[in-house]
């Protein structure tokens, strides 16, 4: 294969968008990319509206295919079809490359056919899985489908230096992994017009420091981290985006230290109100505690508006390899509220070093995280792939 116009990809995912999640948002922006990169991609997803029938769209030239999915199990979506659509569009698509996008349970599929186990395969290895004590001993079942993929995969790509140092589940495999940075398109963030800015104005309280925090409400976000370091900062007003399991404990925590002119719980906003929010806060905070967390790709969406962040440095996460202490952010101790309450404090007083830290993040992404990078390390690397699965085929004499 002598061009990159000829590679076809399909790349196996969990959702994607419309469906909103960190993930997915990587997904969408990815797969344009790699087509004005040369490369023919395909997705099989599952459909994230549960019991519908596959469906079959095209978004920027890719074809995008949804299997019927039916609930979820431990945070995995369930299809018992997938492997069904999965032999029928390699059959039809006759992709050269496997790209799956873990963690995703639906992937150990490709265990199970010599037809998907002949095409070479790449994992994006998004995040550890992490068993919990109620569910710890799914693990023995779970292992085994996870090494065997990193065993066959022919290349592993990771998004940061300390994840990968710091992954058991890569400690064997580490001379197959590529560090490649999660990108992000910059276009999805194109600034908001009057009306949303108008909006946002009348969504924080004046004369207040303004701090957004954007993410799922679960335990290992930390914002009840961040609650509690409102009880230190009258001069902010905090507002939290997202939705979760932990949404009533906050509330009540909210509601039980008298923050509700300091700390609000906006619950779900549009990508239209997010960007206008983006655009009109002073600090970005991700107070995550564990390194479940293991990129962050609200960080970017922060530094494409020139907004510095505050984010726990948690051991083995990307969050502080992304963020830059006092270049372009600041780092406190996951957990700790007091350093939490004193790094918002600092940024509160010195209106000026927001300003230089959130230039510097803006030149950070542009250097390293913009979604033309990603897409052109990752298609450099099916190029080598395929280059060597062709070099490994040919006779030793008509080798270059």
């Amino acid at each position: 294969m002598n061009s990159q116009s000829l590679l076809r990809v399909l790349h196996i995912g969990k959702f994607y968008p419309p469906f909103v999640g960190g993930m997915e948002n990587f997904i969408g922006d990815l797969l344009p990319a790699l087509e004005r990169c040369g490369i023919t991609t395909a997705a099989l997803v599952h459909g994230h509206e549960f019991g519908r029938r596959c469906t079959y769209t095209k978004d920027e030239e890719n074809r995008i295919f949804r299997a019927p999915s039916y609930g979820n199990l431990l945070f995995a979506p369930v299809s018992p079809v997938f492997p069904i659509y999965l032999l029928r569009i390699i059959a039809d698509f006759k992709p050269h490359i496997l790209h799956m996008h873990l963690p995703n349970i639906s992937a150990f599929c490709a265990i199970l056919f010599s037809r998907t186990r002949k095409i070479p395969w790449i994992l994006q290895w998004q995040s550890d899985v992490i068993f919990s004590e109620i569910n710890f001993r799914l693990s023995a079942a779970y292992r085994p489908f996870e090494q065997y993929l990193l065993g066959k995969a022919k290349q592993i790509i990771v998004a940061t230096p300390p994840y990968l140092s710091s992954s058991a589940a890569l400690s064997k495999w580490q001379g197959k992994c590529r560090v490649i940075p999660l990108g992000l398109d910059e276009k999805r963030f194109e600034k908001p017009g009057a009306n949303l800015l108008k909006w946002a104005e009348t969504i924080w309280r004046p004369g207040k420091m303004r701090v957004l925090s954007i993410g799922r409400l679960t335990y290992y976000k930390g914002h009840e981290i961040l609650i509690k370091a409102a009880t230190k900062l009258p001069e902010t007003h905090t507002l939290i985006i997202g939705k979760g399991d932990l949404r009533d404990r906050l509330d009540n925590m909210v509601r039980t230290w008298g923050l509700n002119e300091r700390v609000e719980l906006v619950g779900f906003v549009s990508d239209e109100k997010l960007t206008a929010l983006l655009a009109t806060c002073d600090v970005l905070c991700l107070p995550s505690i564990e390194r479940t967390e293991a990129f962050g790709l609200v960080l970017l969406e922060a530094m494409t508006f020139s907004k510095p962040v505050i984010v726990s440095n948690v051991p083995g996460s990307g969050m502080g390899w992304i963020v830059c202490h006092e270049k372009t952010g600041l780092h406190v101790v996951p957990g700790d509220a007091d350093d939490l309450s004193t790094a918002l404090q600092l940024l509160c007083d010195k209106p000026e070093m927001r300003k230089t830290l959130g230039n510097a993040g803006k030149l950070r992404f542009n250097e390293f995280f913009r979604i033309e990078q990603t897409a052109e390390r990752t298609a450099s690397l099916y190029q080598e792939l395929i280059q060597h699965k062709n070099d490994s085929i040919l006779p030793k004499t008509e080798r270059k």
